[in-house]
């Protein structure tokens, strides 16, 4: 497939549809967690998981960003060089954690857990190698990528299934983290056979040495990343485990929402390719017809999708209301964001110029998560410290709150740096009956009994699905169109 062939509708509907299908594995698998779990040791796996890591996986993304670019526009071995060069990086990072380790549960004082955190080293190496597999994949064959995240999320399950509730049923957190790492091996194992033809291209040194130029700036973008989510460890000092077992548990339900970005998964490769406006309208209502009712659903259903989890996460109920917001906006900013990098050409010659780059607004995008920062951490350590002491609850509301309003502030800076770039006509009237759909549904929802099981929230959560499109499909011509589209595109797969 040649960049000219990505098909934008159909790309974003396959791992749009694999995300969701996935959103039912990886519920699954977190239920498992949490139903052999108390909320201080899932606060612990949210932890390793989504605090500690990260800062080991910060640099997963650097140089596999260059090495899509370069791959869009059709530069020969830029695949093989970028996976390399991202499996090096790996084995480093690796080994860094490994040794910090027992620092790392020292500060924590979780040195009861101290092999869950070691074992993790390994998903270090498989981090960065997804992340090189799939970057290059979306500048070719993005839709392969819902393939491989299906696959994924259907081997995570299935071993979740033995190692954590028949296997490791002594240590589940321990059987959770190798079901994950045996996962993401089989999904590597996808992607290395899809590439494989890829691979018997030639390294290009060059390539590397001008990535590693311009990847100042992503690492800079990196660390301005990571020192943003430092809220979560403080969260988890300040706060305690409770509180971090809040806020992760409201933020497995909050995600889902960002799924709807997928849809505009082929958006980035084509404008790298073609760079045409058209298709930025196209994207934002295809995201936004899903991601206005999810978010409705998810701040109206929270107690029952809470609840579902377990009876002691129903408390979280709040934050999951101001994280579903949250998620609103982020998947908004992320169309931006995609904007704002697609149509950079400081790279388009693939030679980069070091001068040039810290004079572009890609650099200015790049700093945002630093402001975000000043922001964040300073008004979380007050209200941490001030307002939420002895009550987990609050400080889980607190952190969600903050973040939230200060990813907002971002937002409306990345928006008026895109309109100095390129002049996108926003969809304001099919949006407009994507709220009012939206609406209606929430009440139908707000109206309806609350359940309290996961049968019964997965029913009411379709009768709100389908109430949506029967008066979405009603009202707007497109929808029905979509809806047509993607009933086609089922047969023709079937």
């Amino acid at each position: 497939m040649t960049k000219n062939e990505i098909r934008l509708e159909y790309t974003g509907f396959v791992i749009f549809a694999a995300q969701l299908l996935s959103v039912g594995t990886g519920f699954l698998f977190q239920l498992m967690i949490t139903r052999v779990t108390n909320l201080a040791e899932y606060g612990v796996w949210s932890n390793v998981s989504k605090d500690v890591l990260p800062y080991f996986t910060l640099m997963a993304g650097v140089l596999p960003f260059w090495a899509l670019r370069f791959t869009a526009r059709g530069k020969e071995g830029a695949v093989k060089t970028g996976i390399i060069a991202n499996l090096s990086i790996s084995l480093i990072a690796a080994s860094v954690y490994a040794l910090l380790v027992p620092f790392i549960v020292s500060m924590l004082n979780v040195e009861e857990h101290f092999f869950l955190y070691f074992v993790a080293t390994t998903q270090i190496v498989e981090i960065y190698a997804i992340n090189a597999f799939e970057q290059c994949l979306q500048a070719k064959k993005p839709h392969v990528i819902g393939y491989g995240v299906l696959l994924r999320e259907l081997s995570k399950v299935s071993l979740g299934y033995l190692l954590i509730n028949r296997l490791y049923l002594h240590d589940p957190l321990f059987g959770a983290m190798l079901s994950l790492i045996l996962a993401y091996t089989i999904q590597s194992m996808y992607y290395f056979r899809l590439l494989s033809n890829d691979l018997k291209q030639k390294f290009q040194l060059n390539y590397l040495k001008e990535w590693l130029k311009g990847s100042v700036v992503n690492i800079y973008n990196a660390v301005g990343n990571q020192i943003a989510s430092f809220v979560f460890i403080m969260l988890f000092v300040y706060g305690g485990d409770v509180a971090r077992g809040d806020y992760g548990a409201a933020s497995i339900i909050a995600a889902i929402i960002n799924y709807s970005s997928y849809l505009a998964f082929a958006l980035y490769p084509k404008l790298l390719a073609e760079g045409k406006h058209e298709d930025v309208t196209a994207a934002m209502k295809i995201v936004l017809m899903f991601a206005l009712p999810m978010a409705a659903g998810a701040m109206v259903l929270s107690d029952s999708y809470l609840t579902i989890l377990g009876s002691e996460y129903s408390v979280a109920t709040p934050v999951l209301v101001v994280l579903a917001i949250d998620a609103l906006v982020a998947t908004i900013s992320g169309i931006y964001n995609t904007v704002l990098i697609g149509f950079e050409k400081v790279d388009e010659k693939a030679k980069i110029s070091f001068k040039e780059l810290l004079k572009s607004r890609l650099f200015l995008a790049f700093s945002l998560p630093y402001l975000h920062s000043a922001i964040t951490i300073p008004t979380t350590f007050y209200m941490l410290t001030t307002y939420a002491q002895n009550d987990p609850l609050q400080a889980a509301l607190y952190v969600s709150a903050i973040n939230s309003a200060a990813r907002f502030v971002m937002f409306l800076i990345q928006y008026v740096i895109v309109r100095r770039i390129v002049r996108i006509k926003v969809p304001w009237r099919n949006i407009a009956k994507y709220i009012f759909a939206s609406a209606l549904m929430a009440i139908a929802l707000f109206l309806l009994p609350h359940p309290t099981t996961i049968m019964l929230t997965f029913v009411v959560t379709a009768i709100g699905g389908i109430l949506y499109l029967v008066v979405l499909t009603a009202i707007d011509r497109e929808a029905r169109i979509l809806v047509s589209r993607i009933l086609q595109m089922i047969k023709i797969k079937g």
